[in-house]
């Protein structure tokens, strides 16, 4: 139960802020959760940490009591279980230290076991069962979130509660003795719960470190790349929003060159690279060109980025015998295949209206000669393209343009091409075949990432100093 208890606070732990200071690593994502994501993650963790609260058992209370004419009695309080908690209002603010969070006007239903014995000539004894309703119960914790060799460490900084009112409702037993049961236990109960509760909390922020300490230094992507998610700089909570950095570059996977995150003290003025204006959006996301530009680079190198296209209707010297007449002279229809792989990773810019890609592809001509391939050409090519995100049913899509493509012959083994009458040809193509079929493939989508049932809604993005700056609010995702 304590695992659960208060999980929801990694919403407000596991999102970002970024900063301008001096650190070894620098960073390239960062995130910034506005008031109105912090509020929303608040609402998550008051909801969940009481449904996981509930039930919780109170240790057993003991007590001895003096009653005028009756003596000492000895009384005993069981089973106190705490079945029901309401809260009225809640709120949370980042500190200088870290964030605070503040539950006021809760009310709370406890149920329990008690009984009684005395000895005078006789033992006598008695028990019933007695109901319990707290009212106007405070609680608060602080909590500091700091970076520690790349790794979150959430530190509980303080935490109390205080139970202001408390109401006993006895059932069975003798009457005589419900004034003497309230009288002695109405401040241990009191101060069981206040204790009970601080203990758990306590105990649940123990246990969420823990977890943040599981966070690995490198997130698989798949089984070619990874992204490295070590914290830079220390998190960043002030008035307005909270957040942290993180490295964010592509890395190949296998490799293990993570560094740990060294944190220098920097008086420069905090200021957050996101800024998502109006309406009011829970959180920011930014995104620097580098880390497109690093996933191009991994990719490249694992020797992905190729591909083969054949037994397309245009793929035979039959329809090209007009443009190049020596391949149709040499390989009367004859089957054809192109080999298409990039020969340098691509370069990606982020403009301040969309998110260009500059291309430089090789592509080698075949022909089937006998069921054999053939080469017959090289030719290279550089494509600019540009693209933008945009995100509908809980999937990130996408649509691209192609700007400009050029081409120059590398090598040919049927003499001389007139490029210049290529060209057109395979514009042609690009335009009405290639490009819709790679935004055919884009608006299909794919599916967000989710954490605990939630993931971003209701997005748009911008594009500011070679940044992608998406702002977002959080929803739920039914299940199918």
């Amino acid at each position: 139960m304590a695992t659960t208890f208060f999980f929801p606070v990694l919403i407000l732990l596991s999102v970002f802020h970024s900063i301008h200071a001096q650190s070894v690593e620098e960073s390239f994502i960062s995130v910034d959760l506005f008031k109105k994501g912090i509020d929303f993650g608040k609402d998550l963790a008051v909801k969940k940490g009481i449904s996981a609260l509930i039930p919780f058992q109170l240790p057993q209370i003991e007590a001895a009591v003096k009653i005028p004419l009756i003596g000492t009695v000895y009384l005993t309080l069981s089973n106190i279980s705490l079945n029901e908690v309401n809260v009225s209002s809640s709120s949370v603010q980042p500190g200088d230290t870290g964030l605070i969070l503040i539950v006021s006007g809760a009310s709370a239903s406890l149920t329990m076991n008690w009984g009684y014995r005395y000895v005078s000539v006789l033992v006598i004894s008695d028990n019933g069962t007695a109901s319990v309703q707290v009212e106007n119960m405070e609680v608060g914790l602080a909590v500091s979130l700091n970076n520690e060799e790349g790794n979150l460490k959430l530190t509980l900084l303080d935490c109390g509660c205080i139970v202001n009112d408390l109401f006993i409702k006895m059932d069975g037993g003798a009457s005589w003795l419900y004034q003497g049961i309230v009288t002695a236990f109405e401040s241990k109960i009191r101060s069981a719960i206040e204790v009970s509760i601080v203990e758990q909390i306590g105990d649940v922020i123990t246990e969420l470190d823990s977890l943040l300490q599981t966070i690995p230094r490198a997130v698989e992507i798949d089984n070619v790349a990874g992204i490295n998610i070590t914290t830079v700089n220390e998190p960043v909570l002030d008035g307005y929003s909270l957040g942290v950095e993180i490295n964010g570059l592509f890395m190949a996977m296998g490799e293990s060159h993570v560094n740990k995150s060294v944190v220098t003290n920097s008086t420069k003025t905090i200021q957050s690279l996101v800024s998502c204006g109006v309406p009011a959006k829970m959180a920011g996301i930014s995104i620097h060109e580098r880390v497109l530009n690093s996933a191009s680079s991994v990719y490249f190198n694992a020797g992905v980025m190729n591909f083969i296209v054949r037994n397309q209707t245009f793929l035979n010297t039959v329809h090209w015998k007009h443009i190049v007449p020596r391949l149709y002279k040499k390989y009367p229809k004859a089957d054809m295949i192109l080999n298409i792989s990039a020969s340098s990773p691509p370069v990606i810019t982020v403009t301040s209206e969309s998110i260009d890609a500059a291309i430089n592809v090789e592509m080698t001509v075949e022909v089937l000669d006998e069921g054999e391939p053939v080469p017959v050409a090289c030719i290279l090519s550089m494509f600019t393209i540009s693209g933008n995100p945009s995100i509908s049913r809980d999937a990130i899509k996408g649509s691209i343009i192609l700007n400009d493509f050029t081409m120059h012959l590398k090598s040919s083994s049927i003499g001389r091409l007139h490029i210049g009458m290529v060209k057109p040809f395979i514009e042609i193509i690009l335009r009405t075949v290639g490009i819709p079929y790679v935004n055919l493939m884009l608006s299909w989508g794919s599916s967000l990432p989710g954490f605990m049932g939630y993931t971003i809604h209701n997005a748009r993005f911008d594009y500011v100093d070679s940044r992608i700056i998406m702002c977002t609010d959080f929803h739920h995702v039914k299940k199918v």
